[in-house]
């Protein structure tokens, strides 16, 4: 599983980073271990933030993929009713931004509204747990320190994103953001295999890699040989 973050700094890329949270949040309803159910965004920035990703998410259509819907149902009843569980966890802990229930104009299925959950404590369960589902908790940092500090303190280490323009942040973010797939200035799903193995840290994997050569020797046993030479 995964609680993945994305990182977005003062200094970021601000539509790319709207879009990529987005993207990263709500594609495939949220249904996949390496959605970003947590934006960590910059103090300097988190109101203009919020207020442009929820015009983002309010643009999302819900319904059918096959009539150009951009978000379909979840998968079954069960989990419809887990995430709604969460969000009901969410409005207690942080402010409801948008969504927040069925989307009972899609049709008959399980479909749920995109939700954003603002000003989300970075202890709270909508912050550590796995919703796996179309909700995104969006957390406020102090500075950068502080956002790899939230990012990092979960039990979880699949994927993450950081949108920064400065070099530095960069490099300190692939040394101390602790995921298995950490993508700079993009969004955080979409690993393709053979270019970029998959596999997380701590409950997130074995710290192996899927869709690399090296996950090969999963399947084989290594053999030790001594032979003494006379």
């Amino acid at each position: 599983g995964g609680k993945d973050a994305i990182i977005v700094d003062a200094d970021a890329d601000f539509d790319a980073a709207v879009e990529g949270v987005a993207v990263s949040a709500f594609g495939f309803q949220g249904q996949k271990c390496s959605a970003c159910s947590r934006a960590i965004v910059d103090e300097r920035i988190y109101d203009k933030f919020l207020d442009r990703l929820k015009a983002r998410v309010e643009k999302i259509k819900v319904g059918d993929p096959a009539e150009n819907a951009n978000m379909g149902a979840v998968i079954n009843e069960g989990s419809m009713k887990s995430i709604l569980e969460y969000i009901e966890i969410g409005r207690k802990d942080g402010r409801l931004l948008t969504g927040g229930g069925r989307a009972t104009n899609a049709g008959e299925g399980y479909f749920l509204q995109p939700t954003v959950i603002a000003d989300v404590p970075p202890k709270s369960r909508l912050e550590q747990e796995e919703v796996f589902g179309p909700v995104l908790a969006v957390t406020k940092a102090r500075n950068y320190d502080h956002a790899l500090e939230i990012a990092n303190d979960t039990e979880f280490g699949l994927t993450g994103a950081v949108y920064t323009k400065s070099r530095e942040k960069i490099d300190r973010a692939i040394q101390e953001f602790h995921v298995g797939n950490l993508y700079i200035n993009r969004k955080c799903t979409g690993a393709i295999v053979g270019a970029h193995p998959f596999g997380g840290f701590n409950m997130s994997g074995t710290d192996s890699k899927s869709g690399g050569p090296d996950y090969l020797y999963l399947f084989t046993q290594g053999k030790s040989i001594g032979e003494k030479i006379t």
